[in-house]
Parts: C-alpha cells; sequence; structure tokens
C-alpha cells in the first residue's frame, strides 16, 4: 500500500493547489497595484506563498518524517512573509490615502475564494497526511477563503460609504491570519519533530 504521503493522488492535489495559487497571485497582484488595495496585495502575495508552498511540500512528500518535519518549521517562517508585506503596504496607504474601486476589489475577491475553496476542499481530506506540511497547505487555503469573504465584503462596505478603512482593515487582518496560521504550523511541525 502507498502512504498517503507518497501517494499519488496527494502528489496531483498539491500540484493542482499550486498551479491554482500561482496563476491567480498574478491576477489579483495587477488588479491590486491598479486599483491601489492593500488587501488584494496582501492576498495577493499570499497567493505567492501558497504556490511557494505548494511545491516546497511536493518536493518533500517523499521525505522521511523528521525531515518534513524540519521543512514545516521553515513553512511556519514562509507563512510570515505575506504578514509584514501586508504591514509595510498598509503603512504605505497611510502616506498615499486612495479608496480603491469597491466593484473591482469584490470581483476579484470573488475570483480568489473560488480558487481558495476549490484548494481548501482538494486539500482537506489530506490535511492530516504527511504532517505539518500538508496541514500548512490546507490551514492556508482555508484562511484564504475567509480572508476573500472579507475582501468582498470591504468592496460592498466602500461601495456604501467610500473609504480607505476597510480594505485596510482586511489587509491587515489576513496579515493577523497569516501569524496565527504559522504559529499553528510551527508547532506541528515541533511535534513531529520530537515525535521523528
Amino acid at each position: 500500500m502507498v502512504p498517503h504521503s507518497e501517494s499519488p493522488a496527494l502528489r496531483r492535489v498539491i500540484r493542482r493547489v499550486a498551479i491554482l495559487n500561482l496563476t491567480y497571485f498574478g491576477v489579483e497582484f495587477a488588479v491590486a497595484f491598479a486599483i491601489g488595495s492593500v488587501s488584494l496585495f496582501a492576498d495577493s502575495i499570499d497567493f505567492l506563498e501558497d504556490a511557494s508552498v505548494n511545491l516546497l511540500i511536493l518536493l518533500a512528500l517523499g521525505w522521511a518524517a523528521r525531515r518534513r518535519a524540519k521543512l514545516g518549521m521553515v513553512l511556519a517562517g514562509i507563512l510570515l512573509v505575506p504578514g509584514l508585506a501586508t504591514l509595510w503596504t498598509a503603512l504605505a496607504k497611510f502616506s498615499t490615502p486612495h479608496t480603491p474601486d469597491p466593484f473591482a476589489l469584490s470581483a476579484t475577491g470573488l475570483g480568489a475564494l473560488a480558487v481558495n475553496l476549490s484548494c481548501a476542499l482538494m486539500l482537506a481530506r489530506f490535511r492530516d497526511h504527511a504532517g505539518s506540511l500538508t496541514r500548512a497547505a490546507f490551514l492556508s487555503a482555508r484562511n484564504d477563503v475567509l480572508a476573500n469573504l472579507a475582501i468582498i465584503a470591504a468592496g460592498l462596505v466602500t461601495l456604501a460609504a467610500p473609504s480607505i478603512w476597510p480594505d485596510l482593515l482586511v489587509g491587515l487582518g489576513i496579515g493577523a491570519m497569516n501569524l496565527d496560521a504559522a504559529r499553528e504550523v510551527w508547532q506541528a511541525a515541533r511535534r513531529e519533530h520530537r515525535a521523528g
């Protein structure tokens, strides 16, 4: 019997998730830049980070548990990157306060929601296999679904009352979720490392 960590089905899912994330990173980053959105910028960087994490997971699926646990600790650090990028973008937003286009914000958030929901559903059945690695991928996709709902809501609120604050607050919230996911992956990797 092929272990879940080496199964062709898991490899196919991880590859598909990486491609979807990399593709939508380009879409969302372009829109974020065009409309000056902190939340879309944070989410686009998160898509790039998710693609990187899934490619690393694909590489490490056949490794021993202890070695995968060490990579899990590295992935926890990678999960911090979108949070730091968001903070930098949020600070820049204060120097050039520009309200993003609410329609583009919500529409792009809706597209991101479709991608992340698909990824989360694909990863859900594997979230407890290959330890902290697939857990990192699942948590990231799950958190991104929540972030995308918040982005859509920020667009709707901005449509009703134009302001930089809904976009800014959602962007900072996305950063906070990434910090929490990094903590969870770090803890899972530490447990794996001790058990290995």
